[in-house]
């Protein structure tokens, strides 16, 4: 049985100690952050001490920037990598001589222009190898240049301070953990592609299920599995919460699939149901033809309704994602989203934020190899680490930016998930010429969740 195992980390016998490291991670969608986890391990298990801070929820210790050597940002994410370079400037005035690693999807994308911003080494981290290699090289005392490929401990905060899974009254502290790397697919406007290339790599059961197990004692009940598509790997993923379910029949998961996985592997859900799936995440994005077509996303509006029949039908809530604003999506199309949401009642399975998303285009997305990005005005903004464009219909533009702000407005007012969701289908009716819309409240329910709204 596989978690019949004692957790060890083997080290060396030398524990390098000339110089501190210090991993920083800026933001992991309200989770305890895989990318100071998983290299903090590898470090250990390489001899070295590392320590961390996490800034999404504990302040920068100034004492521990001072005394780094070598300072690792993890940047898996657009907000992340935002922060990260105005984190990378307060470093640079706290310890100027530190060596900084931006490591992550968005470090790699953006590599020309954090290295013309300071940073000395951007990689993309896979499985942590490339971070102890650059580590082992920099405290080794060899001579390493500036770069932008080849080189592409302390406490960690409670659990109890990140994001907590609620449903109903019910409150659940949240682990995390991915069984996998990279995705099989080549969705355009997803940061992954141009990674991996449509490659995925497995995380060992082992590895995985002792994240499990630690976090387990750590007081979690609940398990995000935080992989680009969990049912990349169908049955890797199923031995997992089979072996996991067996040790703790009482802990609960969710985790992140496309649609057309959900077709593909309905026959699991049940199944999923029974290790204690209680929600699954999907990014449905748009109900357009055209734009699913841009995205390349390979499902329709009705294989979305056949699996939201499949996921519900199973026991399991699905809360699917979106990306409203694109340069393609007309006021038709924004307004259709609220009518499904509606009609299939899931107004708690949707954050309201997601009502607000607008398309990101970072460097070297493979939508830029799409004609229909290429006719458009768009012009590379390395400070914002994406494309700008400018929507043909200027008054989509509009909206974006009232949305975006009833949205943050009525976050901090803590205003129902409901009430906004009317707000915004009104605002935008209105927009269209159309009367308000008839609201249903008594249909819609409470939808399991993480307290931490989605966000990229």
């Amino acid at each position: 049985m596989l978690f019949n195992m004692k957790i060890e980390e083997r080290t060396s016998s030398t524990v390098h100690t000339s110089g501190a490291i210090l991993l920083i991670s800026c933001y992991e969608l309200g989770h305890r952050p895989a990318g100071l986890t998983r290299p903090r391990r590898a470090l250990k298990t390489a001899g070295f001490a590392p320590d961390t801070i996490d800034i999404a929820v504990e302040p920068l210790a100034v004492e521990k920037v001072k005394s780094a050597r070598f300072i690792g940002i993890s940047v898996p994410m657009h907000t992340a990598l935002r922060l990260g370079v105005h984190l990378l400037h307060r470093i640079r005035q706290i310890n100027p001589d530190a060596l900084i690693c931006m490591y992550g999807l968005y470090a790699t994308l953006n590599a020309d222009y954090l290295l013309s911003q300071g940073v000395n080494f951007c990689i993309a981290n896979t499985a942590s190898t490339e971070l102890v290699a650059l580590v082992q090289s920099v405290v080794e005392g060899e001579q390493i240049e500036t770069q932008k490929t080849g080189f592409r401990t302390a406490k960690l905060p409670p659990l109890e301070a990140y994001a907590q899974f609620e449903d109903n009254g019910e409150t659940r502290t949240v682990g995390y953990t991915e069984t996998t790397h990279g995705c099989k697919h080549l969705c355009t406007h997803c940061p992954i592609p141009p990674i991996y290339n449509g490659k995925f790599f497995v995380v060992q059961p082992d590895t995985v299920l002792a994240e499990i197990q630690e976090q387990v004692a750590q007081g979690a009940t609940h398990i995000t599995f935080g992989d680009p598509d969990f049912l990349n790997g169908p049955m890797h993923g199923l031995r997992i919460l089979r072996e996991m379910h067996k040790v703790y029949p009482n802990l609960t998961f969710d985790f992140t699939t496309k649609i057309e996985h959900i077709l593909k592997h309905r026959k699991h859900f049940l199944e999923f149901a029974q290790l204690g799936c209680r929600f699954v995440i999907s990014a449905v994005e748009s109900l357009s033809e055209r734009v699913l077509t841009i995205l390349e996303k390979h499902h329709t509006r009705a294989d979305v309704e056949t699996a939201i029949d499949i996921v519900h039908g199973a026991g399991i809530a699905l809360r699917p994602t979106w990306v409203p604003f694109t340069p393609w999506t007309t006021l038709d199309d924004y307004l259709e989203i609220f009518q499904f949401v509606d009609t299939h009642r899931l107004v708690y399975h949707v954050d309201p934020v997601q009502y607000a998303v607008r398309l990101l285009i970072p460097p070297g997305s493979y939508l830029l190899n799409r004609p229909e990005t290429k006719a458009l005005s768009h012009t590379l903004d390395e400070a914002s680490f994406s494309y700008t464009w400018i929507h043909p219909d200027v008054q989509m533009d509009e909206l974006h930016k009232t949305v975006n702000a009833l949205v943050e407005n009525d976050a901090r007012a803590d205003v129902d998930t409901l009430e906004t969701f009317y707000r915004i289908w009104t605002l935008a009716a209105d927009m269209q010429g159309q009367p308000p819309p008839e609201q249903n409240r008594d249909v819609h329910q409470p939808a399991p969740r993480i307290t931490e709204a989605w966000f990229c």
